[in-house]
């Protein structure tokens, strides 16, 4: 029993070391993930969403305390049950996501490594089984000596962390594991390879036949029933083939810009999700740092999922002298973790990515 509460000890320590720590990486990420659990038609809670950064924070530092105060042998009893606790909750809540089919990721681990809901749920089962082994057998967690030094290393961790966070919060993530990082070229990223696996689809057409409803079962054509048709229901039998870049596109007015911008040599692209929820100190920085570069001869552009008149009145506001064109709020909020940053495009690859904070550092 010693050992095998000692290998769930290191195991799990590790594990909630290694997710705290992806998810420290990007809270903002977290949180957008935290937004969609708390939205509507999920967890129904859509007075946490505004308090989803700070939520974000809060359990990826707590996540990490709890890996070093396992290691350490530290405050065992807390420890312990805090797991435990945590560990019901998200298997409750991976499980939910998965047979409702309600959120696609759970963001166990950030982008970095990215899980299925039944994934997500099966972790969690393997994971609830080790905490387990540690709470029956918790008097054979022994603390490591020296035990003074305990709370000043449960202190240093939590202090290190705050301060990652604000870092990561104020620029950009460390590590970039989205498929937009620098170097990225869109174009091939959006790209489907040849012999890629196709998406397999069952439908399910109902029809009421004589009064009573027949369900019949096709892989797309329409069957052949004497009845009325009342509706069709289409189901993933097999996923196919997802380019790593499948939402992305740059529109305006019903036409679509995409291949042009993505083939042009210099590009600076503004990318503010929403402009509404945009922090407006970032306009200041954003204002200087496109007209230096419009007039070193660069194609500005902004792109965002805002409504025209919201574009029109920031535009005013700060005397912006670009255009903005439309593109999905996910896929703006994924490109950066800044409202609003800066990306530099070349032939559609991407040279470079910063927060608004760091505006005035972009290579002309």
């Amino acid at each position: 029993m010693k050992i095998l509460v000692t290998f769930s000890r290191i195991f799990v320590a590790a594990l909630f070391l290694f997710s705290g720590f992806i998810k420290l990486n990007d809270p903002l990420g977290f949180s957008y993930k935290l937004q969609e659990y708390f939205g509507e038609g999920v967890l129904n809670l859509e007075f946490l969403i505004p308090f989803a950064l700070l939520i974000s924070v809060f359990l990826v530092i707590f996540e990490i305390i709890l890996g070093v105060t396992l290691l350490l042998g530290y405050l065992s009893k807390f420890t312990v049950w805090s797991l435990l606790l945590m560990i019901l909750f998200f298997t409750f809540l991976t499980f939910y996501s998965a047979y409702f089919n309600k959120v696609t990721d759970c963001g166990c681990f950030g982008d970095a490594v990215p899980l299925t809901p039944w994934e997500s749920f099966t972790k969690d089962l393997i994971l609830l089984v080790f905490i387990l082994i540690l709470f029956f057998g918790r008097k054979y967690i022994t603390p490591l000596q020296p035990l003074t030094a305990h709370k000043w290393i449960v202190f240093a961790s939590f202090t290190a962390c705050l301060g990652f966070a604000y870092y990561v919060l104020m620029h950009l993530p460390a590590l970039d594991f989205r498929a937009y990082k620098e170097g990225t070229n869109i174009q091939a990223g959006m790209e489907v390879p040849e012999g890629a696996p196709e998406a397999v689809f069952e439908y399910l057409w109902k029809f009421n036949v004589n009064g009573e409803e027949k369900i019949i079962t096709t892989g797309g054509d329409y069957p052949k029933v004497e009845g009325d048709f009342i509706e069709v229901e289409t189901k993933t039998v097999e996923e196919g083939y997802e380019p790593p870049i499948h939402d992305f596109s740059i529109e305006k007015g019903g036409e679509d810009y995409t291949a042009k911008f993505l083939e042009k040599e210099n590009v600076i692209i503004i990318v503010t999700y929403n402009l509404s929820k945009s922090e407006t100190e970032g306009f200041h920085a954003i204002k200087k740092i496109t007209d230096k570069a419009k007039s070193q001869g660069y194609e500005v552009i902004g792109l965002t999922a805002s409504m025209p008149e919201d574009i029109a009145k920031k535009q005013e506001q700060f005397g912006l002298e670009f255009d903005f064109y439309t593109t999905d709020e996910t896929a703006l909020k994924t490109i950066i973790r800044s409202n609003p940053g800066v990306m530099k495009l070349k032939k559609g690859t991407i040279i470079e990515k910063l927060h608004w904070n760091d505006a005035g550092k972009i290579d002309l």
